[in-house]
């Protein structure tokens, strides 16, 4: 009865498109989310982009000096889009992209990844086994969770994917979409409800070495981010995971 109810109550709500809050148009992603020391990171080294999508943040580190880019993903056809985009910027001889990858890096870099893999410790896992020792993982993603809008779809306003349960939100979804999902983590995507205290979790228990975990606050609600309220504060989190020697 109460799937009903607020089923009911979402049909009469319409999802809307909210702007990111990193603007990526002056100077791209990878500088927005990670800093302009990430090529740096990046110069002269073997770095895999993981969760590599189209390219184009693959295609930025060739162009400002890694010696060779892996993209992956599980989308083939993002991946010959990505082969595409770099053969367009001239960069097809530095990037390869693919589903697997058993070559050890130098870096992995991840963005906009970590709330949706299916099983994110097991990603982990294999990033530590591709990785040279003494090599890092650089780490950016957002909204988590308990953020206002961490449900994506599902948050037709502010924490609408906590107030209303998990059937009722899928049961809306799927009048517009026919892919048969029945949870959250089964939607295009997918939403494994990743929260800052589970992704430290995950990583410690990989064997990282976290260097450092920035969270950077939602802006409107900066006054109050703190220790205590971070779930519900935190905008993006962005970490370094390192593989000691």
């Amino acid at each position: 009865m109460l799937t009903e109810i607020q089923y009911r109550i979402l049909k009469r709500i319409r999802p809307i498109s909210r702007p990111l809050e990193a603007v990526y148009a002056e100077k791209g992603k990878l500088a927005a989310l990670l800093g302009e020391p990430v090529f740096e990171q990046a110069r002269g080294k073997t770095v895999l982009d993981f969760g590599c999508g189209n390219g184009l943040e693959s295609i930025e580190l060739a162009k400002r000096g890694a010696a060779k880019v892996i993209g992956t993903d599980i989308r083939e056809r993002a991946l010959e889009k990505a082969r595409q985009n770099a053969h367009q910027a001239g960069v097809q001889h530095i990037c390869d992209f693919a589903t697997e990858v058993n070559e050890q890096v130098d870096l992995i870099v991840c963005i906009d990844c970590f709330e949706h893999f299916a099983d994110p410790e097991a990603i982990l896992r294999r990033m530590m086994g591709l990785l040279k020792p003494g090599g890092a993982v650089l780490v950016s993603f957002g909204p988590t969770w308990y953020h206002p809008y961490g449900g994506h779809l599902f948050s037709v306003f502010p924490w609408a994917h906590l107030l209303f349960s998990e059937r009722a939100l899928i049961k809306w979804r799927n009048d517009v979409r026919s892919d048969g999902a029945t949870r959250f983590s089964e939607v295009e995507g997918g939403l494994n409800q990743m929260t800052i205290k589970r992704f430290e979790r995950f990583a410690e228990r990989s064997g990282f070495r976290i260097e450092f975990l920035n969270l950077v606050p939602i802006r409107s609600l900066r006054i109050l981010h703190n220790r205590l309220t971070r779930e519900w504060t935190t905008s993006v989190v962005q970490s370094k995971l390192v593989r000691d020697l």
